[in-house]
Formats: C-alpha cells, structure tokens, sequence
C-alpha cells in the first residue's frame, strides 16, 4: 500500500516550497468545470462576435478560431508539462524560475508573476463587461428608443462582481459544486441554443460561402491586418487555461490529473466553439444589420433565428448565467494567483495578502484585492468608450506573455532543464508546441494592442498600451523599493532531489497497485 494521494500531493508542494493551507476539495470533473466556466468559449465567443465580424468577417470568426485554438493547444500542451512537473499555485512565474539561469531568477519570475496576477485581473473585469453588453442589449431589443449610458452598464458590470465576491467568500466549500454546475449548464446551453436556432431558422439558412469564406474590412486597415485584429475574438476564448495551474493545490493527485485537465479544456472551448459559431453565422440572416444592431451581434441573430423577442431573450439565459459562472471562477482562480505571488513576497504588502482566513479556508485578502481592482478598472470604463476593447486586449495579451515566458526559457535551454514527470511529450512535438506558441504570442501581443479602427482618434484609441504602461511602472517601482533587495524567486522548500525522491516513490506505488490489480483479475 502505497502513502494517501492527499499525502503525497502535501510532500511534493512541500519540496516545492510551500505548505499546503488550502484543501484539495476539487474532484477532476470539478476543475475541468472551473476550467470550462472560465474559457467559456461558445459564450465568450459568441457575447464578443463584434470583435471579429467588421474585422474580417465570417473568415475572422471561423477561421481566427481555429487558427487560435491550434495556438493555444500548442501553448496548453507546453505547459502541461511544466504543471506536471512542478504542480504549484504560482504557475508560469514559479516554473520560470525553476529552470532559469540562477542569476536571472529572481527579475525573470518577479516580471512573470506582475504580467500574469494583471492579467488575471484584468479577466475577471471581461466577465462582467460581457455579461453587462448582453443585458444592455436585451433593453436595446425591447426599447429601441433607449439609449444606453456608460453607467447602465456600469452598474450592471459591479452587480457580477459583487455575485462574484460573495459566492467566493462565502461559498468556497460549495465551488466544486458550483463548478459542476457550470459545465452541466454550458454544455446544455449550447446544445439547446444551437437545436433551437437551427429548428426556427430552417429552411432560410445562410450560404456556405458566406459562413466559411465571407470576408468584411470596416476597420480601415489593410485586409491583412484586420483579418488578424479579429483574431482577438479567437484569443479571448480560449485564454485563461492555466486557471488549472493556479488551483492546483486544491486538487488531489494533482501532477497527473493538471495536466490532463489544462489541455482538454482548451479542446473542448475549441470544438463546442466552433459549432456554435458556425450555428451562429447558417442562421444570423443580414450581416448588416446583425453588426450595427443596438442589441448587440448575438442577440440580434437570436432574434433574426426565432423572430421572437421573447425568444431570443430566453435563449440569451443561457449565456448570461454562463457568464456569471465565468467572472465567479475567473474570480476564484485571480485571487488564487495573488495569494501564491504574495506568498513569495512578489507583492506589496504580502504577508497581508499571502494570509489564509482560518474559518473560510481562503485567501480573502487577496479576494479582497481582486475586487477592488476590478471595481477600479469599472470606473475606468465610465471615462473612456474603448475601454473595453482596451480591458480584453489587456487580458489576453497579458496571460500569453506569461504562457511564452517559460516555455521560451525551456527553449532556451535546450528543453532539457524539466524532471522526470507524469506527462511528457515527444522531442519533436515538444519542440513544435513550443515554436508555435512562442510564434503565436509575439504576433498577438504586437497585434492586439493597435487601434481597432482607422483614422485613430481619443475615443477608438486601444488603451491596452496605457494599461501595460501602468503595470510596467507599478511594478518597476515596487521592484527598486523592495523587489531587488527581498525577493529571490519562489521557495524551493526541501530541494528538487526530495521531490524526485517523491516521484519515484509514486511511480513505485502505482506500479505495485497496477500489478496487483492485474493479478486480481486473473
């Protein structure tokens, strides 16, 4: 009989640095349900179709996302292996420094871990920013003389992160729950969407021309450049798998399930969007008027499918409540990621946010911090029109830096600096992934912080610049004053050659339950 899971996972985060405070109460199913709430990707992609459908049309939505998800996977797989090698809340900047060059550790991890805690930040303000468009566009559908005001949407944006805050806090027993909650209802959203769309609409479907090969430029850019600005729709999607990496401490046998979990999340976002989105465009009817509709693109070809307010509305509860299960987890899983950087004394104020509240058995500081930032980038949006092209764009940008960091160091280092570990790829697919995702990243962040629209003025400008202006100064700032002198990178705890002794000892378990259970059925 080999030690309990739950023992083993305790020893292997202590090598790694650190004391588990947090309790493994995720069943698999129920991480891959945060995952899946958090990607979201039929409702993230089909709630931001304004994204894509003026910067490239139907080629952009179909075909940015598959261009996206090949991406993304590569970039999923690469780090699966850093997950299962080094199963820790901190993720990307925890594995930066592991196998980086011993004098670049503590400024590579601390610029990892600044990019990813805003960019996590900056994801929990896209599911309210969402969520508030599509409720602005219900009143649009049933008012058309409405007009709608920044501080409608406002207040709708603080009524999800309030949701949010206090299903987190108080909740936190019952998230597994929740979890499972969200994927059994996403997935039944999308299927009876999809049915119901296709049943109203039929026989007066659009052409397969237009849904597979329909290009449309209203950015002003030249064909080439707004086809990949709508790649931005693709991104938003499928962004935000390494929720699994952050909550990895609260899953047992966690080296082995992570990974699994953090790759099929990303193909599941990729083939339910895909469907959904195909569905989307057969029945939106005039291209028109679904990307100049005040109702917003989704409601609108709900509305154009059913030709029925009341349907179209009903229809839209799915993606609604989708979203609050989203900004709920994105939620959980940036204060997860705040507490890991504080617990390495990457943050202002560490101690404070690194605590663990001994009732609530969750790093509620942290929680504490997660929302006040995302109120504050609220009121950014009351000021500014673009801010929430600026806010998605920021997020997006933000975590695929964070996903490259460490898989270009790997890279770097000949892809020979990884432990032996439960999940591995092959050397040549291994050095593909890598490539292709590094390539990815460097276009996306290039591309997505330009204007989306030509002639640039104040009003269409993409904040996005500004943000990362922000974060580059705070961080800076905070490095000098007291990053240089105190932070030497994540905890390494008893030492890799304990956790190697750990692995081993393991894999020697399950090999004698295996030959066991192999001789118990003979």
């Amino acid at each position: 009989m080999g030690e309990p899971q739950e023992t083993t996972d305790e020893l292997q985060l202590e090598a790694l640095g650190h004391r588990g405070e947090l309790k493994r109460n995720f069943s698999p199913l129920a991480m891959l349900g945060l995952a899946f709430a958090i990607l979201n990707s039929w409702t993230a992609l089909s709630a931001s179709l304004s994204l894509a459908l003026p910067s490239g049309g139907s080629t952009s939505v179909i075909w940015g996302l598959v261009t996206a998800g090949i991406c993304n996977l590569c970039l999923a797989a690469s780090l699966a292996e850093f997950l299962s090698a080094y199963p820790t809340a901190g993720g990307q900047y925890h594995w930066v420094a592991v196998i980086s060059w011993k004098q670049y550790v503590p400024i590579l991890s601390w610029i990892t871990g600044w990019i990813n805690v805003s960019g996590w930040i900056a994801l929990v303000a896209s599911g309210g920013l969402l969520g508030s468009q599509l409720i602005v566009g219900v009143i649009s559908l049933m008012n058309p003389n409405y007009s709608p005001q920044r501080w409608h949407q406002f207040l709708i944006y603080i009524g999800y992160n309030i949701f949010a805050f206090v299903v987190n806090a108080f909740l936190n027993s019952s998230l597994p729950y929740v979890n499972k909650a969200a994927i059994t209802w996403s997935i039944g959203g999308f299927c009876i969407i999809s049915i119901t769309c296709l049943a109203c609409a039929s026989p007066n479907y659009s052409s397969g021309y237009f849904v597979f090969r329909q290009f449309i430029n209203e950015t002003g850019w030249p064909d080439g450049i707004a086809w990949l600005l709508g790649l931005l729709q693709g991104g938003l999607g499928l962004t935000g798998f390494d929720a699994v990496a952050h909550m990895i401490e609260e899953i047992p046998n966690a080296a082995t399930e992570g990974p699994k979990i953090m790759i099929a999340c990303v193909a599941i976002g990729m083939f339910t969007g895909f469907i959904f989105l195909t569905v989307l465009l057969f029945v939106a009817g005039d291209v028109s008027t679904v990307t100049t509709s005040a109702a917003g693109p989704l409601l609108q070809i709900l509305f154009n499918a059913t030709q029925s307010h009341a349907g179209a509305i009903c229809l839209l509860m799915f993606p609604l409540v989708c979203l609050l299960f989203a900004t709920t987890s994105i939620m959980t899983t940036s204060s997860r990621m705040s507490y890991a950087f504080a617990r390495d004394g990457g943050l202002p104020y560490s101690r404070f946010f690194a605590k663990v509240h001994p009732k609530l058995d969750l790093p509620l500081n942290a929680l504490y911090l997660t929302t006040a930032l995302v109120v504050i980038f609220g009121c950014i949006f009351l000021g500014s029109s673009s801010a929430f092209n600026a806010i998605i764009s920021a997020s997006v940008v933000a975590l695929g830096v964070s996903y490259a960091m460490p898989i270009a160091v790997n890279c770097l280092q000949g892809r020979n600096k990884l432990p032996p570990r439960a999940f591995v790829l092959p050397t040549w697919f291994g050095w593909t992934a890598n490539l292709i995702g590094i390539a990815y990243v460097i276009v996306t962040t290039v591309l997505f912080v330009f204007p989306p629209d030509l002639p640039v003025t104040g009003s269409n400008m993409n904040y996005c610049v500004v943000a990362f202006a922000i974060i580059l100064i705070i961080s800076t700032v905070q490095w000098f004053v007291d990053g240089r002198k105190n932070f030497t990178g994540p905890k390494t705890g008893m030492g890799l050659d304990v956790l190697e002794a750990i692995r081993s000892q393991q894999n020697e378990s399950d090999g004698t339950l295996r030959s066991k259970d192999a001789e118990e059925g003979k």
